[in-house]
């Protein structure tokens, strides 16, 4: 079992799923906001930050709704990161779904990551 906290986080975007889809899954776009760089060779991406270089797989992925990555370094199983777009039956609004994984002591500092990403997400997108 797993020694990690998921996390769910979810934030409300303003732009169609499809659009946003975008941004979360091809190396140009997530390299807007994501990370400096994104590289991928087939279902490996490579994340540059400044000095840093982290690999993840793509594990699954869904067309215009989610699009799931796997560290290469993480040995847990059941870990992976989440991305998973939403998109509210009565008002329409769409949301993105943020799923990953911290150690208990770093759950905040996570959270913060994922807050400080989306937040260039939107700035990127205009939404």
């Amino acid at each position: 079992m797993s020694n990690k906290v998921k996390l769910d986080i979810e934030f409300v975007i303003r732009a169609s799923p499809n659009f946003l889809y975008q941004y979360i899954s091809t190396p140009d776009s997530m390299g807007e906001w994501f990370a400096d760089n994104v590289n991928s060779r087939g279902k490996k991406f490579t994340f540059i930050w400044d000095d840093s270089e982290e690999v993840a797989m793509r594990i699954a992925q869904k067309n215009n709704e989610f699009i799931r990555f796997k560290w290469e370094e993480d040995e847990e199983k059941e870990t992976y990161f989440e991305m998973r777009i939403q998109v509210d039956a009565l008002t329409k609004d769409v949301s993105l779904i943020v799923t990953d994984f911290a150690d208990a002591d770093e759950v905040e500092e996570s959270k913060m990551f994922w807050e400080n990403q989306i937040a260039e997400l939107k700035h990127v997108i205009g939404g």
